[in-house]
């Protein structure tokens, strides 16, 4: 496999086109490519920062799509599952074409073999900096006793809660880059992408992000509990409600991820009647 297999790009729509079906003939796996290049389509390429973003097609045997990633810096690299020697080809086209990264994010196999490419052509040091695991809805189980209060759609009146729980949830995570808070409680609100868990008197006390169907798939994210009212079954209840949501309106795949490291979360969601679908990793580069 050569480096020239892989056909760069620097638009999205171009992307879309030409790797379009291949991303939606596997949705759950390619679940972060799919939701990430529907949002740059449709709001614009420098949405996550002020540079441009890089998306890349391997050109398979009679022009098939074999794989594919996408690059939104400072993000990592998104990468479609691939094996050792497509992604030695895009080690190379990338190095050879002086583009930088900070990262990789892809199935763990996958991504372990880029990041250790990329060390080998280029010298910088790598680290797994998250192991995480990707689970689909197989039959939804709601908690039980659910907790005091309901479930509500969150609206325009919720704009500023919304925008100060992403930085709380973006701070918890570790992540300080992407889209601002404002711009992304707007897009949440206008296709009620955010349900909340509220108390009795009305009060929100957790919530759960969703994001736009492609391809039949959503993808439940974020999930944020403020710290002092945790440990009430508030997450497990407002999840299971959007998951709920999802199905009922007829999608195919409902989806998340959870960090491995995080034994809470993950027996929550398999409570709820997530399954395993694949391990994914996160690898960091540089110091």
């Amino acid at each position: 496999m050569r480096p020239d297999d892989w056909h760069l790009t620097d638009d999205p729509h171009e992307f879309m086109d030409r790797a379009g079906g291949f991303l939606g003939s596997r949705p759950a796996l390619h679940t972060v490519l799919l939701t990430v290049l529907d949002a740059l389509c449709g709001r614009g390429r420098q949405l996550y920062s002020d540079e441009v973003p890089l998306f890349g097609v391997l050109r398979g045997e009679a022009g098939r799509v074999g794989a594919a990633f996408l690059h939104t810096p400072p993000f990592p690299l998104h990468l479609s599952p691939l094996g050792t020697e497509g992604t030695e080809a895009l080690v190379t086209r990338l190095a050879d074409a002086g583009h930088p990264l900070a990262g990789v994010c892809g199935e763990h196999g996958t991504a372990a073999h880029l990041a250790a490419s990329w060390q080998r052509r280029t010298g910088t040091t790598v680290r797994l900096a998250q192991r995480q695991r990707l689970y689909e809805l197989a039959e939804l189980s709601t908690p039980q006793p659910p907790p005091e209060g309901r479930a509500r759609v969150a609206g325009p009146g919720d704009r500023d809660v919304l925008m100060r729980w992403y930085d709380a949830f973006k701070d918890a995570v570790g992540q300080s880059a992407g889209q601002g808070a404002g711009p992304w409680a707007d897009a949440r609100i206008a296709h009620g992408g955010v349900t909340f868990w509220e108390s009795p008197d009305g009060e929100p006390v957790s919530m759960a992000g969703v994001t736009p169907e492609s391809a039949g798939q959503v993808r439940v994210a974020p999930v944020y509990t403020p710290e002092h009212l945790r440990g009430h079954g508030y997450a497990g209840a407002v999840t299971a409600e959007v998951s709920r949501t999802a199905v009922t309106a007829g999608v195919a795949h409902v989806l998340l991820f959870t960090d491995l490291a995080n034994s809470t979360s993950n027996a929550l969601y398999q409570r709820i009647g997530y399954r395993k679908v694949a391990d994914f990793a996160v690898w960091g580069f540089g110091d």
